[in-house]
């Protein structure tokens, strides 16, 4: 079961996904078969370690849009160390603490069964895919190791046996509070609910328009649909119109496989079902149709002049100046609301790079025995061929705030936004 599984992997790698041409040759599938040949032959199932071997062979491709995991009803994949952390110089450090109450926000780890931090970075570098330790990502490198030790609060050293948690249950917020008399916070965790999302902005309308100042974090933003946004944008341009078709540089070329569209159009039509916005399931079922006017064609550019119209919006009166806060826990349709935002002249986007993942878009997802699924991006910007790709850079903020573990005390991006905007 297991080799019949990973050579599909493969082929869908070399054939299906949107990097297969760009990234032709990074692999070395049997170096991965042969790993997989030694777990089949023995006696008990090992897919934990049919898991971690697919995964590891992904790492060849680079490409943070990717996965291979437990279906998520299975819960097999929803443990971890019950805290998050970052990397600051040759510490990491706690930034929250969730079902791990042993550590507190500010403790700095220094090693991993006695591995220093440094050497930590130089082993795992394949897996982190990042240079710079402010982007790095340590969630799935932290449950390998069964001990920490680092520094407390008080300055005094200690050793921790790292246990596993059930993961918490993510849970999105999206809020708009007054923090001053004429500033707006606009807190969007995710572009996931249509309904939700548009439900606020309908609600808020007259805030929105009355109030001069508006703060929008997106720091922490795990994507979903670019549509979800779209109501938002009036609100935050200046001008009579905002014409979405012409913010992209470049085009979308999606690998329009049997396979691909297959899976998108399933996917898209189970979609339909939970939003109500009659715009948005008219957008869903004018895409649905030209995928499967497309099927089989290969890379192809989408002609999606059905949905031009819904591309161009009005403009509504808005704030006069407005801050974007932004950090590298921002991708996918994060990516594309900071990088349209970044187009208006009212905004000014603060903090850190964000993730930077829609070089290859447009996800799908192939399952297996009911048990494991391969996450892969069918679509991708022709602006990649010419070196011109967010892989690793994501989109800049135009002020950039260094991370420190100064930020897990105060808000330090929320600071900086409020006295640029006094300034005004």
């Amino acid at each position: 079961m297991y080799m019949k599984i990973f050579d599909e992997v493969v082929s869908i790698l070399h054939k299906d996904y949107a990097g297969c041409l760009d990234k032709k040759g990074c692999d070395n599938p049997d170096f991965y078969r042969n790993e997989i040949k030694k777990i089949s032959k023995q006696e008990n199932k090992n897919d934990d370690k049919f898991v971690d071997i697919v995964q590891d062979y992904l790492l060849d491709f680079k490409d943070l849009h990717m996965g291979f995991k437990y279906d998520d009803k299975l819960k097999q994949n929803n443990f971890d160390v019950g805290f998050t952390v970052r990397r600051y110089k040759d510490s990491l450090y706690v930034l929250s603490n969730g079902k791990e109450d042993r550590v507190k926000p500010g403790y700095a780890i220094t090693a991993l069964d006695e591995k220093n931090v440094s050497d930590l970075v130089k082993f795992h570098k394949r897996r982190l895919m990042e240079t710079d330790a402010e982007r790095e990502n340590w969630s799935s490198i932290l449950p390998l190791y069964k001990s920490m030790q680092g520094i407390d609060e008080f300055g005094n050293s200690f050793t921790l046996e790292l246990e596993k948690y059930e993961k918490e249950t993510f849970q999105p917020e999206y809020s708009l509070k007054e923090i001053t008399e004429d500033t707006l916070y606009l807190k969007l965790t995710d572009f996931t609910n249509h309904d939700a999302i548009s439900n606020l902005i309908n609600e808020n309308d007259t805030l929105l328009t009355n109030r001069k100042k508006l703060i929008i974090d997106v720091r922490v933003n795990k994507g979903g649909s670019d549509l979800a946004y779209f109501e938002l944008l009036p609100y935050l341009f200046e001008g009579e119109e905002i014409d979405l078709n012409s913010f992209g540089e470049g085009s979308m070329l999606t690998n329009a496989t049997t396979r691909n569209v297959e899976l998108q159009t399933e996917s898209l039509k189970s979609a339909l079902s939970s939003i109500e916005d009659a715009t948005t399931l008219n957008q869903i079922n004018i895409l649905i149709k030209v995928l499967e006017d497309n099927k089989d064609k290969g890379f192809v550019e989408l002609d999606l002049s059905e949905m031009e119209g819904s591309l161009l919006l009005k403009t509504k009166l808005g704030p006069e100046k407005i801050i974007l806060l932004t950090d590298v826990y921002c991708g996918s349709s994060g990516d594309s609301f900071v990088e349209i935002c970044k187009k208006s002249s009212k905004i000014t986007v603060i903090g850190r790079s964000t993730l930077g993942l829609n070089d290859y878009a447009n996800i799908a997802v192939m399952g297996w025995e009911n048990k494991f699924e391969l996450w892969y991006p069918t679509s991708k910007l022709s602006i990649v061929d010419e070196g011109k790709g967010m892989s690793g850079v994501g989109i800049k903020p135009d002020i950039y705030i260094p991370w420190s573990p100064d930020h897990i005390k105060e808000d330090i991006d929320l600071k900086k936004a409020l006295e640029l905007l006094v300034k005004v």
